[in-house]
């Protein structure tokens, strides 16, 4: 009972937990606590493995301030090694039940330590303002003039299982990240607040963001922020159907399909597991 698994993705760590193995109740206090470095395990995440209704498996995401996401490019990954080593479910994809709907996690690799490179079906990307969702009159949030404190960004908004805001700029700073990432995530337009991108087009097929998370904060990588960079790019006219996605973590594949399902590719790594006092 009580034992906890850490992975990271590109430096972006998650804790996890199986709701059936603990014997307390985890709420906002308890996911506060064992995210923060001084006080618990420390991490940017808690994944909880839950009983599913229509999947194999089920899956909570919590940001490390205690609040709920729909949906975690990074963690889905990170859960998609936790169920392989642990739970050998006897071939290399199964199926994950989310706050945002079915995702699909397959292993592409192995190594000496289980699952090393995972891909994850990502779903379908949302354009509508509602969907998102910002409370702008218009259908779509692209390229729209958004005043933040002494600044205008033109910012381009989509759903990728969660709400996020893609800014490009010609240079990044991680200044303008931390200074400016919090106040565009908690802005009155996003009802549920956002998650942040701050961007630079390298090529057609590259592209360097970093990025500001919802109820995280600056984080060294995000496969859902890497989608919603990609995603934006592609309908833009900036960037094709295969992207490889450059963070200060490290690096994401993206591919991108006609109807704006995205698929998502990249490394896990299990840092330590042990059991809670």
């Amino acid at each position: 009972m009580n034992q906890f698994y850490k992975y990271h993705g590109l430096g972006n760590s998650y804790i996890v937990l199986d709701e059936n193995r603990v014997d307390f109740d985890i709420d906002s206090t308890f996911i506060r606590k064992i995210c923060s470095p001084a006080f618990g395990i420390g991490s940017d995440g808690l994944l909880l493995k839950v009983n599913a209704l229509n999947a194999e498996y089920g899956i909570r995401i919590f940001n490390p301030d205690g609040s709920e996401a729909e949906k975690s490019g990074n963690g889905l990954r990170i859960f998609g090694k936790y169920i392989f080593d642990n739970f050998k479910p006897g071939r290399n994809f199964f199926s994950v039940e989310t706050l945002a709907g079915n995702v699909t996690i397959g292993i592409l690799e192995e190594d000496e330590n289980g699952a090393s490179m995972l891909r994850v079906e990502m779903g379908k990307a949302l354009f509508s303002a509602a969907q998102i969702p910002v409370l702008i009159h218009q259908h779509e949030v692209l390229g729209y003039p958004l005043k933040v404190s002494d600044r205008i960004f033109n910012i381009h908004c989509v759903n990728t299982g969660n709400p996020h805001c893609v800014i490009f700029q010609d240079v990044l700073e991680e200044s303008i990240v931390r200074e400016y990432g919090p106040l565009i995530e908690n802005h009155r337009i996003f009802p549920v607040r956002t998650n942040v991108q701050f961007a630079k087009i390298l090529d057609n097929d590259k592209v360097e963001l970093q990025i500001w998370e919802r109820g995280a904060g600056y984080t060294l990588a995000s496969g859902s922020s890497a989608c919603a960079v990609g995603v934006v790019g592609k309908k833009l006219g900036l960037l094709s159907e295969n992207i490889t996605v450059l963070m200060p973590g490290g690096q994401l594949e993206i591919d991108i399909a006609d109807d704006w399902s995205i698929g998502l590719v990249g490394p896990v790594e299990k840092i330590c597991h042990g059991y809670l006092a």
